[in-house]
């Protein structure tokens, strides 16, 4: 390995949705100051949504797309999955994961590895760089203060041509990030999805726009669980339409939580066990309060773990109401990619393993 530069690993962690020239600009400064760069793709295995539109594998693609072949030889692209949750727990996977990738690609074992965390300075998607002081810090100046927001959003709307032809003309996007964007833009389904999900939410809050303030929904969902398996729905519409989620939806005005949560666990998949017996099966409940947990705008859940007694045959239910359908899923089948919102976390974080 050379041994001209200041340290062997620099470690970028972004969701690069998508990657701009702010970007980048961190990437070569990583590759000028270490023998390689880890790069690692925050919010992946993810189902498309319009704050995460892109899959870790296609955010690869634009990243090595700015790239020559000397500087994709010294970069190491990984996914990075979100734990909304648990701090301790995202923490303790980037460290895993860096070890791992340190000792895969380090190649001098007479002396440590010397590794870097580099990202934006006095910025809030740089956060991270304080929690590793294992590791030495490396801030870079926030080029020009590029958000992917507004180009996420220039890019889902009408117009895109032109958008896309601006953002180069105004240095925010490289060229081969929008050569690409444009293909994806022709060719594949997801961003027909995105769109359609966009309208949808657009549509949703002009509802809310005479109100002096954002909105702040309550929602419930119920967790049952009984033998190894959880009860889930496919979602009827957007947003999210297609995908897996927990029965619920949100409280009626002069509703309890708990009494929503059945409700809405009996609506949605016509489920027959006795009210008493559910609501002394609830091992515990908890409040999801991400910030970014729902397209539609601030929405803080309460959630009920219903842990129902072992049987050899499941209750039978069928979709109603909101959900296409309903059926039981093995626990260890759990995919966060086919999972609407934060569900997965939600699951995880309730059943004790996020």
């Amino acid at each position: 390995m050379s041994i001209d530069k200041e340290f062997d690993f620099a470690v970028f962690i972004g969701r690069f949705q998508p990657f701009h020239e702010g970007h980048l600009q961190v990437i070569q400064s990583g590759l000028e100051q270490a023998n390689k760069l880890i790069v690692l793709i925050g919010s992946s295995w993810q189902a498309r949504n319009p704050r995460n539109p892109w899959l870790h594998s296609e955010r690869e693609h634009m990243i090595r797309a700015c790239l020559s072949d000397d500087e994709n030889q010294r970069l190491i692209c990984v996914p990075l999955m979100d734990v909304p949750y648990n701090d301790e727990v995202w923490v303790r996977n980037v460290q895993t994961t860096v070890s791992g990738l340190v000792t895969a690609h380090y190649s001098t074992p007479h002396k440590p590895a010397k590794i870097a965390l580099i990202g934006h300075k006095k910025d809030q998607t740089g956060f991270y760089l304080s929690l590793f002081p294992q590791w030495q810090s490396i801030g870079v100046d926030n080029y020009r203060s590029i958000s992917a927001t507004p180009i996420r959003e220039a890019f889902f709307s009408q117009g895109k041509e032109q958008e896309l032809g601006a953002m180069i003309s105004d240095g925010l996007l490289p060229a081969p990030v929008v050569s690409w964007l444009d293909e994806f833009s022709r060719s594949s389904p997801g961003y027909t999805q995105i769109c359609e999900e966009i309208a949808f939410v657009r549509k949703y809050k002009t509802a809310w726009e005479a109100a002096p303030y954002a909105p702040t929904f309550v929602t419930v969902d119920a967790v049952l669980v009984q033998s190894g398996h959880i009860l889930l729905v496919e979602r009827r519409a957007n947003p999210g339409k297609g995908l897996w989620a927990l029965p619920g939806g949100f409280v009626d005005p002069h509703e309890r939580l708990l009494d929503a949560c059945l409700r809405e666990l009996r609506e949605e998949t016509r489920l027959k066990v006795p009210a008493p017996v559910l609501k002394g099966s609830i091992r515990k409940q908890a409040v999801f309060d991400d910030p970014y947990r729902s397209a539609r705008g601030r929405t803080i859940t309460h959630a009920f773990y219903i842990e129902l007694e072992p049987s050899a045959s499941l209750p039978k239910v069928k979709g109603s109401d909101d959900a296409r359908q309903a059926r039981w899923v093995p626990l260890g089948d759990l995919k966060p990619q086919d999972m609407f919102e934060d569900h997965y976390f939600v699951i995880q974080d309730m059943l004790g393993t996020g």
